[in-house]
């Protein structure tokens, strides 16, 4: 029998192995006299391993267990933590492989795709990492918010988010993942990416050992609680509300310039007067610099660890700095609501 102290220890001992990465990529660590952007890319350049980017995918897979081992043990409280922290786990996963997809994750591009494919892609059921950087890195980040060449902004049409959209339908497009034809759209994605490398029989093989070996090795709770509850309803719905903030999808401004200049005219910045909310949410939805997406589009070849000294001290906020994700005149809902409804004068 495992008790809760030795699951909080599994727990924390993922939360430390994790911590090597953050520490030596820290550029609170050594000399870094100005932040400019020559200077940040020297300075992950001299810092690129192959070692703590795997130790990184380390200790959330620990974490993991850690949660499964919770939803064994606890009762309908227990259920829940799991799930949630599940979720968040995936998306913290994610968001990790997001840096691979930039070729940045790693000293080796190869290495980067490697720890991608196996610690996230692959038993997550995501696309491979070179259907995801065709899609993210060619097609999306130059054509951000560009109606017909962006595929995120297809995305969020085809959720129901078009221009005209009553309040109702636009509520319901919050929660889209969370929704019928939201679980549908997730369950045919994961097909969909399971059958886009038809070849590669492994990626099929390693998706399903994922939820048999959770089965096999903490039983039906682990399985429904911190596995498919998470993968299947809460991660999407996590990631698809980072996509609402990621940029004024609706309402961008057409400029020309450096790409600090497009991008602040283009992507958003939650919460930039309110410390405790932005740390909440670089802790579970918004992790890995996802907070920081207006330097991140600005300046994409850039780790994590430097995108938010890169906002402070160089690149400044964009245009639109909303102070609330749902409730509240500046919120982004409501911001991304008057934009698809102002041609058709509904407020």
């Amino acid at each position: 029998m495992v008790t809760y102290l030795e699951i909080t220890a599994i727990i924390v001992a993922g939360m430390a192995v994790r911590q090597a990465d953050r520490w030596w990529f820290s550029p609170r660590r050594g000399c870094l006299p100005t932040v400019t952007l020559r200077d940040v890319r020297t300075l992950q350049r001299e810092r690129a391993n192959n070692v703590t980017p795997a130790l990184l995918m380390l200790g959330h897979w620990l974490e993991i267990t850690g949660w499964c081992l919770v939803a064994v043990h606890s009762g309908p409280v227990g259920w829940a933590v799991a799930a949630v922290a599940g979720a968040v786990k995936f998306r913290h996963l994610q968001e990790v492989s997001h840096f691979a997809v930039h070729g940045v994750l790693a000293r080796s591009g190869r290495m980067g795709t490697v720890l991608a494919e196996a610690a996230v892609h692959v038993p997550l059921g995501f696309p491979p990492v070179s259907v995801r950087r065709r899609r993210h890195v060619r097609e999306h980040h130059p054509n951000a918010t560009l109606s017909g060449t962006d595929p995120n902004l297809r995305e969020l049409r085809d959720a129901g988010l078009h221009a005209g959209v009553t309040r109702r339908r636009f509520l319901l497009a919050l929660v889209f993942p969370l929704t019928p034809a939201g679980v549908a759209t997730t369950i045919r994605g994961m097909a969909g990416n399971l059958g886009a490398d038809s070849g590669r029989w492994w990626r099929l093989l390693g998706f399903a050992a994922l939820p048999a070996a959770v089965a096999a090795l903490f039983g039906w709770k682990a399985l429904l609680f911190a596995y498919a509850v998470p993968r299947l309803l809460l991660y999407p719905q996590l990631a698809w509300l980072s996509l609402l903030v990621e940029h004024r999808w609706w309402d961008a401004e057409p400029v020309t310039g450096p790409p600090a200049v497009v991008e602040a005219a283009r992507c958003l910045r939650l919460y930039p007067r309110n410390p405790v909310l932005a740390l909440l949410a670089r802790g579970t939805w918004l992790p890995y610099g996802d907070l920081y997406h207006y330097a991140h589009s600005a300046h994409p070849a850039v780790r994590w660890n430097y995108l938010p000294a890169l906002e402070t001290r160089a690149l400044g906020t964009p245009t639109y700095t909303p102070h609330a994700l749902l409730i509240g005149e500046g919120a982004v809902a409501r911001h991304h609501f008057r934009a698809l409804t102002r041609a058709t004068g509904r407020m």
